[in-house]
């Protein structure tokens, strides 16, 4: 009898210890689980297009081993041996400033545009209007005039940038603002808190789900321009030696700036929505 207490005991002091092992495990499997799905499709589209260009060695389009080959190049040199030879550090440092430094200044012109907008019914009927108007205008067509105004250079590509990531930006701020219950500000009042001071206490809190959904367009749109920013005479920049590699005919560059520019966005999503899942743990729906 005291030998089966015994082993009872061990039993249940052993269950612990085996429940994080059996959570971690879970997770790993979980990770890898959501790792192979979200590799599944680029994985079978690399397939599909070593399959199209393998037995076509004279095609426009090259093969996935001629672009990785070529990736290796522009990373590190010494392939090649070309104009491009290890000069990607350069070039995407050149775009990460553009686009950032572009971002930045679209939120710290639309996010409190987007307040002002969304709660004072006066500057709304004032500027939203207009807004409204310049919105559905490409930015290639700013192109030609960003470059008369901000002449050939850097600065015309941070203007591009900074209209590409504007709009999401201040459209996301105004549906936040305007979406904050009623019932919100009138038990702020009750509370003592009135006026301006809304803004802080009330505001924003409460438009932070849809300002971070604003950011995230805003960055993602900002890396869709940079393209078009980087085609007003820099010399650096992704988009730069994508035109540059277009006009010499040397597709495997072309595609290896269009997977550089995804990778870099993907990234600077994942951290923009870290950022948000930190700040709205709160949030059902961001936390």
């Amino acid at each position: 009898m005291s030998n089966a207490t015994e082993a009872g005991a061990l039993a249940a002091a052993s269950l612990p210890a085996a429940e994080p092992v059996a959570r971690r495990n879970s997770v790993s499997l979980s990770a890898l689980r959501r790792a192979g799905l979200a590799l599944a499709i680029p994985l079978g589209l690399a397939l599909v297009w070593h399959l199209a260009t393998a037995d076509r060695p004279y095609s426009l389009i090259p093969a996935p081993a001629a672009v990785w080959t070529q990736l290796q190049d522009l990373a590190f040199g010494g392939i090649n041996d070309d104009a491009f030879s290890g000069t990607l550090g350069v070039h995407l440092l050149a775009s990460l400033s553009r686009v950032y430094g572009g971002f930045a200044l679209a939120a710290a012109a639309a996010l409190p545009l987007g307040l002002l907008i969304g709660r004072i019914p006066l500057i709304r009927a004032l500027l939203d209007p207009t807004f409204q108007i310049l919105r559905p205008i490409p930015v290639t067509a700013w192109l030609p005039l960003a470059m008369i105004l901000f002449g050939l250079g850097p600065r015309s590509a941070y203007f591009l940038v900074f209209l590409g990531a504007f709009y999401p930006i201040l459209v996301n701020t105004i549906f936040g603002v305007r979406s904050v219950e009623p019932r919100l500000f009138e038990a702020a009042a009750m509370l003592g808190c009135t006026g301006p001071a809304q803004f802080a206490r009330v505001v924003l809190p409460a438009a932070l789900p849809s300002i971070f959904t604003g950011l995230r367009l805003g960055l993602g749109f900002a890396w869709v321009v940079i393209v078009v920013g980087e085609m007003t005479g820099v010399q650096t920049g992704l988009g730069a030696i994508i035109m540059e590699a277009r006009q010499l005919s040397r597709t495997e560059i072309v595609i290896c700036g269009m997977v550089v520019i995804g990778i870099a966005g993907f990234v600077s999503d994942w951290i923009v929505m870290q950022v948000g899942r930190r700040l709205l743990a709160w949030s059902p729906t961001h936390g």
